[in-house]
């Protein structure tokens, strides 16, 4: 099976059932086929080839899922770009892997119109249709209509021959650089994750999926999927306040609903309606750790609703889930491995760790992606083959090492200690900054909150709190401080305390520690330099 298959077996068995909602406008499967057959069909008049790149720039609207599968139709790999991102890390991602196709609106375009004047294999640029809007480009790039693109000819109905382990997209994620590297995702991983994670989560043909997640994320495009497997509906849904998305929930009657922490810590003080209360079947968690309180606060809320925590890397879509079931027994697990993959727990020589003993997550089985694109060095680090499992055996395919330490207990529960490049190194000791802001959310003092190593001297590196809240101030400092030192080994305690209006996220909404350690350093010298 390939991607596009999804809608197609769909359509086949329940054309006349809602697939996409957007506003006011909705889509049945069987229309929905055939809208991606008619991208699929502009795409390959286009001058587009079997393996060809195709770039989505557009927020969360029906154009862009008719873009992605239409181009898996067509034979090519699509690849979403974040609507968030701005020109230059744009006009990267294009020149990285070599678009042929860009998808977006006139005034992205437009803005991109400079930026994308040295993408040489980039030959068409589509814009969506929008009233008083154009896009001038340079001359090679004049661009074409989005109803042009689908009014060329009819439907084709012979998808172009791909096989499973063909790539199908390419998801760009922050990179030790600081530029955007691409995940290599095929057919197979994307259809495997889609019948895992729907498995897992129950989904079945009567979900109503809200997703609120950009598509450039896999969490984010794993709504579409998960959907599509069962013949489910997806809402597409773009918020400007927490409260837009329980807006939503209750006018679309939502059962599925995935987020990050730092929209769950906004949502879990919200009160919900009593509708989204009853209907509301599921939520899922992804991309950091839920704090405790936040945890609770939610379920409180939404008391008839199970709550799925998951951990997962964009190199191998989903690892981990915990059951709701045992959510009570252990709130901070991140669960045990989802259907169709194997978690490791791996020391550094290689050897796997005995319960209680940290070490790497390593991820095998039919998610591991296919490596980054056009970066041999990075895939060589990361993509491995598996450890030798206890009784000898050699594992021969490749597995993720995913940079993340954890810890398994003896029931087989796997627990999140930190990343390799966030740890702490300080007094001697490696330091999770996970555990101290556990122990800062737990206070209730906070509403997001992230423990950075500082360079120094004495120390080799100073923790420093960075806290969002409403409730800042030197009172606040010492509550933090003090609850710190009551729960946390001397060595834990931050040195400081600083509060920000908002802390940074990247575009996925994770909390950006790189950005905070950046600003941080750029006061510290800019402190320096006024003294001298």
């Amino acid at each position: 099976m390939l991607l596009h298959d999804l809608i197609l077996r769909s359509a086949a068995t329940s054309p006349n059932r809602t697939a996409l909602v957007r506003r006011r406008e909705s889509l049945d499967y069987a229309t929905l086929a055939t809208a991606m057959q008619q991208v699929a069909s502009g795409l390959k008049a286009a001058g587009v080839e079997p393996g060809d790149r195709i770039a989505v720039y557009l927020d969360k609207r029906i154009e862009a899922v008719l873009s992605y599968f239409g181009a898996s139709y067509a034979g090519a790999v699509f690849v979403p770009v974040n609507p968030r991102l701005k020109k230059t890390q744009v006009a990267h991602i294009l020149d990285d892997c070599s678009v042929s196709v860009l998808i977006t609106t006139p005034a992205r375009a437009q803005d991109l119109a400079e930026a994308i004047a040295a993408c040489k294999d980039l030959h068409t640029v589509v814009v969506l249709d929008e009233a008083g809007r154009a896009a001038r480009l340079p001359r090679r790039l004049d661009p074409v209509s989005w109803h042009s693109l689908i009014a060329g000819g009819a439907p084709d109905r012979t998808a172009v021959s791909r096989i499973d382990v063909d790539i199908a997209a390419i998801l760009y994620t922050s990179g030790s650089t600081g530029k955007p590297r691409g995940v290599v995702l095929s057919h197979r991983n994307l259809i495997a994750g889609a019948s895992s994670v729907a498995g897992y989560l129950g989904n079945t043909a009567d979900d109503v999926i809200l997703a609120v997640l950009p598509f450039s994320f896999d969490v984010g495009f794993s709504q579409l999927t998960t959907a599509f497997s069962v013949g489910a509906s997806v809402v597409l849904t773009d918020y400007l306040l927490a409260r837009d998305v329980v807006d939503a929930a209750e006018r679309h009657g939502a059962t599925g609903l995935a987020g990050v922490p730092t929209l769950w810590t906004q949502l879990a003080r919200l009160e919900w309606p009593e509708t989204v209360i009853d209907t509301l079947r599921y939520v899922t968690n992804t991309g950091g750790a839920m704090p405790s309180n936040t945890l609770a606060a939610l379920r409180e809320r939404l008391p008839k609703t199970d709550v799925f925590l998951m951990y997962g890397l964009t190199e191998a879509f989903r690892s981990t889930f915990l059951s709701p079931d045992e959510l009570d027994r252990r709130p901070t697990s991140i669960g045990k491995a989802i259907p169709n993959a194997e978690i490791l727990v791996v020391r550094e020589n290689g050897t796997l760790c005995e319960p209680g003993e940290p070490g790497e997550l390593v991820h095998r089985g039919a998610l591991v992606s296919l490596g980054y694109w056009n970066d041999p060095e990075s895939t060589a680090r990361r993509f491995r083959p598996a450890p030798n499992q206890p009784d000898g055996r050699s594992v021969p395919d490749i597995a993720v090492w995913s940079g993340d330490t954890v810890v398994r207990d003896e029931q087989g529960y796997l627990y999140f200690v930190g990343r390799k490049d966030d740890m702490i190194k300080s007094s001697g000791y490696r330091i999770s900054p996970a555990e101290i802001e556990e122990v800062v959310y737990a206070t209730g003092l906070v509403d997001n909150c992230a423990a950075v190593g500082m360079p120094d001297a004495e120390l080799g590196q100073a923790i420093v709190l960075v806290c969002e809240s409403t409730r800042a101030g030197k009172d606040t400092q010492d509550r933090l401080l003090a609850a710190c030192r009551a729960a946390l080994p001397s060595y834990m305690v931050p040195c400081d305390v600083i509060f920000l209006k908002t802390l940074p996220c990247n575009p996925n909404g994770k909390i950006d520690r790189r950005e905070i350690v950046a600003m941080l350093e750029i006061s510290v010298a800019e402190t320096a330099e006024g003294k001298g």
